[in-house]
Order: C-alpha cells, then sequence, then structure tokens
C-alpha cells in the first residue's frame, strides 16, 4: 500500500514533456523520466483504500498496490516480477495505455490518482536496464504446434505465453516486422520500435518462430495452415474501417487516417512506402475528423510533417471540465482531456457534424460543415466551411477483415462482423481455430489485446493439454 500517510504528505507529480516547440521538430518519444526517488514517493502515495478499484479498470488485473509498495520498499526487482506475472508488454501499456486505473483510483475522487503508468513504465525500464528481463524458455516441450497469425499485441501476447507453456509456436505476420498497430499505427513519438524488437528478440529465445510477409489466404492457405498445427489461434486486428458515407470522398486529398499514419510510421523505420499514394502534410491545411486517439496521432503527426494549421471536428458536445465523481467513479468519466498532440497547436470544433468534401478539379478544398443538436442531427442554418488540402478521417473501424481466414475457414460472425467466439474458450465454430483481441472484440485498447492474448493461450493450452498452469 506505499506509506501510510503518503497520499496525504506527497502530491501527484507525473512525468513532464519537452516543449512543444521542439517536439514537434522529431518524431522519438518527448517523456521526460522522473528519477528514481521521485518514482518512490509517487509509489509511497498508495493507500491502504480496502478496495483497490484499479484492479477493475485494469484489463490485465495488474497488482497495482502489490508493486507500489514494492517500489516504495524500493525491491524493484520483484516489482518488475509482480509487474510482468500479469502482462507480458508493461513498456508498451506503460506508453500508450489511457490508464483507467488512474481514474478508478480512490485519490482521484480529489483529482489526484497515484501516477500508477508513471510507475508501471519506471519498473520496466529499469528493469531492462538491470538486465533482470531475459528469455524464459520452457524446461521441457511438448511436442505441439501452435500457430498464431498477427504479430500485434494480442498475438505477441499468446505467442509468448504458449512458447513458456512448452509449445512449438509459429507466428505469421503479413507485415515484415512485427508489433501489428503498435508499430504501423501508433506513431514513434509515443512508443519508439526498438521497444517492440527487443521483445522479438525475447520472444525468438524462448522459442517462437516469426514468419514475416505472410498473408495467411494469399501466401499461404488456411486450410494448410490449420492442417499442419494442432492449433490456430487468430489475431489480425479490426482493419476495416467505418464509412462515413460523405460526398468527395474521391477527392484527391481525401485519406483514412491508417495509411496516413503507416506510411509514416514506415519513413521512420526505413521502410518504403512505394507504391501506396504518399500522403503528407508539409505546407497544408489538415482536417482532421475524428475525436479519438487515432485521431490525436493525426494531429500529432501532421505538426510533424510541416502542416501549416490543423483542425479537429469532432461531432460529440464540449464534455465538462470536471466529472461529477459520485455519478461515474470509478468507471471511466466523459471529460475534456487535451492530448499532447492536441496541445501543440489544434484547433478543435465540438458539436461539429461533416456534411461533405468539396473542391475543385478534383482536388479537395474546403470541409462543409454544420453544428449539431442533442441528436447529433444538423441543424439548419448552420453550416460552415474549412479550408483544407488534406483531410484525415478517424472515425474507428467497423469490424475484422472478412477475406484470408474469416471467409476460408467459415467462421461465424456476430452482427457487428466480429468473429464469434467467447471470453472464457476462445474457441470460434472450427475446432481448431481461436480468435483474441479486436478480431474478437472489435476495436479497443492494447491493454485489452494484450489480456484477450494471454487468457487465449490459456484456453488452447488447456484444450492440447487437459490442463493448464498458464494464468487467465
Amino acid at each position: 500500500m506505499g506509506k501510510v500517510t503518503g497520499f496525504l504528505e506527497i502530491d501527484r507529480q507525473e512525468q513532464k514533456y519537452q516543449p512543444a516547440g521542439d517536439r514537434v521538430r522529431h518524431f522519438r518519444e518527448f517523456t521526460l523520466a522522473l528519477d528514481e526517488r521521485d518514482v518512490e514517493k509517487q509509489a509511497a502515495r498508495c493507500m491502504d483504500c480496502g478496495v483497490p478499484y484499479c484492479h477493475t479498470a485494469c484489463p490485465v488485473n495488474n497488482q497495482i498496490p502489490d508493486w507500489n509498495d514494492l517500489v516504495y520498499a524500493r525491491d524493484w526487482q520483484e516489482a518488475s516480477r509482480n509487474l510482468h506475472s500479469t502482462n507480458n508488454f508493461p513498456e508498451f501499456t506503460g506508453r500508450v495505455c489511457p490508464a483507467p486505473c488512474e481514474e478508478a483510483c480512490t485519490l482521484n475522487l480529489e483529482d489526484a490518482p497515484v501516477a500508477i503508468k508513471t510507475v508501471e513504465q519506471s519498473i520496466v525500464d529499469r528493469a531492462w536496464t538491470e538486465g533482470w528481463i531475459h528469455p524464459e524458455p520452457p524446461k521441457k516441450r511438448t511436442g505441439r504446434r501452435v500457430a498464431i497469425v498477427g504479430a500485434g499485441p494480442a498475438g505477441l501476447a499468446c505467442a509468448q505465453q504458449l512458447a513458456r507453456a512448452g509449445h512449438e509456436v509459429h507466428l505469421y505476420e503479413r507485415e515484415p516486422r512485427a508489433g501489428g498497430l503498435l508499430r504501423y499505427g501508433i506513431p514513434d513519438f509515443k512508443m519508439e520500435k526498438w521497444l517492440i524488437d527487443r521483445r522479438v528478440n525475447q520472444m525468438e529465445a524462448e522459442g517462437v518462430t516469426f514468419h514475416f510477409g505472410q498473408s495467411i489466404g494469399h501466401t499461404l492457405a488456411a486450410g494448410e495452415l490449420v492442417e499442419a498445427h494442432d492449433a490456430v489461434v487468430l489475431a489480425c486486428g479490426a482493419e476495416f474501417p467505418r464509412d462515413p458515407q460523405l460526398p468527395g470522398l474521391e477527392l484527391e486529398g481525401v485519406h483514412y487516417a491508417m495509411p496516413y499514419l503507416v506510411q509514416q510510421n514506415r519513413r521512420v523505420g526505413h521502410e518504403p512506402v512505394i507504391p501506396e499514394v504518399p500522403i503528407h502534410a508539409a505546407g497544408k491545411k489538415v482536417v482532421v475528423i475524428g475525436g479519438g486517439d487515432t485521431a490525436s496521432d493525426c494531429i500529432g503527426t501532421a505538426f510533424r510533417q510541416g502542416a501549416l494549421q490543423v483542425t479537429q471536428l469532432d461531432i460529440r458536445p464540449e464534455p465538462p471540465k470536471r466529472e461529477n465523481k459520485l455519478t461515474v467513479w470509478p468507471y471511466w468519466p466523459t471529460k475534456f482531456r487535451t492530448s499532447s498532440s492536441q496541445a501543440e497547436g489544434a484547433a478543435r470544433e465540438f458539436w461539429a457534424a461533416t456534411l461533405g468534401l468539396e473542391g475543385k478539379n478534383g482536388r479537395l478544398k474546403r470541409v462543409l460543415c454544420a453544428r449539431v443538436d442533442d441528436r447529433r442531427q444538423p441543424v439548419e442554418g448552420s453550416e460552415f466551411h474549412i479550408p483544407a488540402d488534406l483531410v484525415l478521417i478517424a472515425i474507428g473501424f467497423a469490424h475484422a477483415m472478412h477475406d484470408g481466414p474469416v471467409k476460408d475457414l467459415s467462421l461465424s460472425l456476430d452482427k457487428r462482423g466480429n468473429v464469434v467466439a467467447d471470453d472464457m474458450a476462445y474457441l470460434t465454430n472450427h475446432p481448431k481455430v481461436w480468435v483474441a483481441g479486436d478480431m474478437r472484440r472489435g476495436q479497443s485498447l492494447v491493454v485489452w489485446a494484450i489480456r484477450e492474448g494471454r487468457q487465449a493461450a490459456r484456453a488452447v493450452d488447456l484444450q492440447l493439454m487437459g490442463s493448464s498452469a498458464l494464468p487467465r
């Protein structure tokens, strides 16, 4: 629980950022880490709250009070062991998770939650520096072969767990490198990609075999994959974008967010972007449609590319600066939040519906918008225009892609278009095929993907061996 009176004596302290004028000049991470003693003080703020609601808010069920107490006691190595017992990749979640645990912290009733995310990242970063993290190959092999499709966080977590259980694990990935949206969606300024490569090296030493450039259903038939393995886990994500159904989508300068982000991440990673049409914000007036994390990533990327101005359109009302704790806590609240990217100079328009995209000679010129009412319907007479050279559509994803293994294996889909499987067995209607992550639950957080990958691994191990020592 940390120091008994720590929450009374120590103020909340978070990691700071490089000034916006400096950080927009590069694509590297820009957080300024707290020193070791300051992190220990933050961990000391964890209080004996009786019911640790941070547990209920954390999808991987991190034992947050436990490792806060260990850090306060300066037993960082045991804190790392505890943290890794529930989370395969805390350096990922410590950087990109929105920290629902902090919203559920009892101290958040006073708007000063424990800096859980900062402590988590500090533990794992120190563990790597000290050499406490190393490959954990199994003591014996089971002789069972498992294929995992998709090297995003769900696939990586599933692969690592199954390899440690002694199975022969083959991970198939369409792209030339592992990470999924961690590598090709999330910008480097939020998470640098050498962090993924370091985990890949660890997993290879644990026995995972990576097969890059393999698109199941195209370069390798799904049926052949199933025949060659005792079990197959699909962790392909939810990549089918929502259709905004706007007039003018065909105009030059109008793009979905993901191709834009993927291209820039490939540039930073020294990967080719051709034959794709280059999408770049340098010298342009940019409009980002959408109010989520992907929209924020587009904003930060556009500023670093040299955009003249960036405007974000959000159809939702401007939320309150502070939520009503008595009606919301410990759940995730709707309140006014400003991301680091938005703070770099984006103009934000709330209550704004996009009615259409207008251009001249096939080239985008402006965005037609209108204010909306409480039902999010356009208000007559409230129309306005925003000049634009580049529009990025970041309104989320509808469901998993239905070509490839979904079609070839005749997998059942729910009404949203996701592959059907429950969150206990993770088994599809095919007796040898499991599914985990966004492909099953729909678009979600990295931390949910890791949880589902871990739980699916246990379900597969249980099916193959009759019992399992892997945690859920």
